[in-house]
C-alpha cells in the first residue's frame, strides 16, 4: 500500500486560501476550544539563542501539536523567529512548516509551508476575539504598533468583520509605517495616520501590538476605559501596570499566556496566575463566559496555538486535494 502524502508551498497556498476563510476556520476553533472538542497541549519551545546564550543564533522554534475536532485532522507546526544571520540575510522572521495526520490511521496527509498560515491565521485571531467582546458596533478605531507582515495582517483580517474608520499606525522604521498605509488603504473605510510617537497610537478604541520590542512601551495611561489592548508580541510589549489594572484579562490559552508574552514575567514570578484571568477568548466564543462590559479595560492576548494552524491547514489539505494543487511523495510503502 502506498501512503501519499500532499506537499504544498507557499505561493500554493495563497491560492487556495483568503482572509474570510482564515477568520472563519479560526471562529470555529476558538468556538472548539471553548467546547472541548479542540486538543491544544502547551507549546514546546526549543532556545537557539533567543535567550539562551548558547547556541547563538539569536532564534526559537516551537512544537505546537493539537487536534480540531471540526475538522477531524490532528497535526503539528514546527514553527520559530530568527533575528541574527536570518535577518542579516533579509529574510523573514518568522520559518514554519505545518504536518497533518489522518487522526485515524496516523497517516501523514500534508506537509506545508506555514508561515503565509500562521500570518494570516494571527491577524483572524485577533478579529474573532473582537467579534465576540467587542460592543460598541461595526465602527472602531485602530491604533497599531508594528507595520510589517503582521500589522498587515492584523488590519485585513479586523476589515473582514469591523469598519476601520481610523488608524493610527506606530513603527520605528518610518519607511515600513508608509508602506503600510499604502498597502492598507483598501482596507481601511478612513484615513490612516502614521503617529510619530507610540502615545499618539493610542488613541484609539483598539490597540494592537506586534512588535518585535523587549521595551515595555505601552503604559498604563494610554490604557483608559473601554479599550481593548492586544500585545501579540513574544515579549512584554506593555508594562506591568497594563496587565495589573486591567479591568479583564482574556487569554487564548492559559498555560501558554501565563510563561511567554505580556504576562510571561508576572506569571513567571507568581504575581499573575489563572485566577487572575477572566476567560479564554474559546469560553465567550462558546457562550460559557460573558463578554466583558464595555466600559472596562480589556486586555486579551491571543499568543497563538497551533489549534488555529491545524484548522487553517485542515482547509488547505481539502481545496487543494479538491483542486488538484500541490505535488506527492511516497514516504513509505506497506
Amino acid at each position: 500500500m502506498k501512503i501519499e502524502t500532499l506537499l504544498l508551498s507557499q505561493k500554493e497556498i495563497e491560492l487556495l486560501i483568503a482572509m474570510k476563510d482564515v477568520v472563519e476556520c479560526v471562529d470555529k476553533t476558538f468556538k472548539g476550544m471553548g467546547d472541548d472538542t479542540v486538543i491544544n497541549p502547551t507549546k514546546v519551545n526549543l532556545d537557539l539563542g533567543e535567550v539562551a546564550s548558547y547556541p547563538a543564533y539569536e532564534g526559537f522554534m516551537k512544537a505546537m501539536p493539537a487536534y480540531v475536532g471540526w475538522a477531524d485532522t490532528a497535526g503539528i507546526k514546527w514553527a520559530g523567529g530568527f533575528l541574527g544571520e536570518r535577518k542579516k540575510q533579509g529574510l523573514p522572521y518568522i520559518t514554519s512548516l505545518v504536518m497533518l495526520i489522518d487522526p485515524k490511521l496516523g497517516h501523514f496527509r500534508a506537509v506545508m509551508d506555514g508561515a503565509y498560515i500562521t500570518n494570516m491565521r494571527t491577524g483572524a485571531q485577533t478579529a474573532v476575539a473582537l467579534k465576540h467582546m467587542y460592543k460598541k458596533g461595526k465602527d472602531l478605531r485602530l491604533g497599531l504598533y508594528g507595520a510589517g507582515m503582521q500589522g498587515h495582517t492584523q488590519t485585513m483580517a479586523i476589515a473582514e468583520l469591523f469598519n476601520i474608520i481610523h488608524v493610527s499606525v506606530y513603527d520605528i522604521n518610518p519607511v515600513a509605517a508608509e508602506k503600510y498605509a499604502q498597502d492598507m488603504k483598501r482596507f481601511v473605510k478612513g484615513d490612516i495616520h502614521i503617529a510619530k510617537t507610540p502615545e499618539e497610537a493610542s488613541d484609539a478604541d483598539v490597540c494592537v501590538c506586534v512588535t518585535q520590542s523587549k521595551d515595555e512601551f505601552f503604559k498604563f495611561e494610554w490604557f483608559t476605559p473601554g479599550k481593548f489592548l492586544f500585545p501579540m508580541g513574544s515579549y512584554q510589549e506593555c508594562t506591568d501596570e497594563c496587565v495589573q489594572k486591567a479591568d479583564r484579562i482574556v487569554v487564548d490559552h492559559i498555560g501558554q499566556t501565563l510563561h511567554r508574552g505580556a504576562l510571561g514575567k508576572l506569571g513567571t514570578a507568581g504575581t499573575i496566575t489563572e485566577k487572575n484571568i477572566y476567560a479564554t477568548i474559546g469560553e465567550i466564543a462558546a457562550g460559557k463566559k460573558s463578554a466583558p462590559e464595555k466600559d472596562l479595560r480589556v486586555l486579551c492576548i491571543p499568543i497563538g496555538t497551533g489549534a488555529m494552524d491545524i484548522g487553517v491547514a485542515s482547509l488547505v489539505w481539502e481545496r487543494a486535494m479538491d483542486k488538484g494543487i500541490g505535488g506527492k511523495y511516497t514516504f513509505v510503502e506497506y
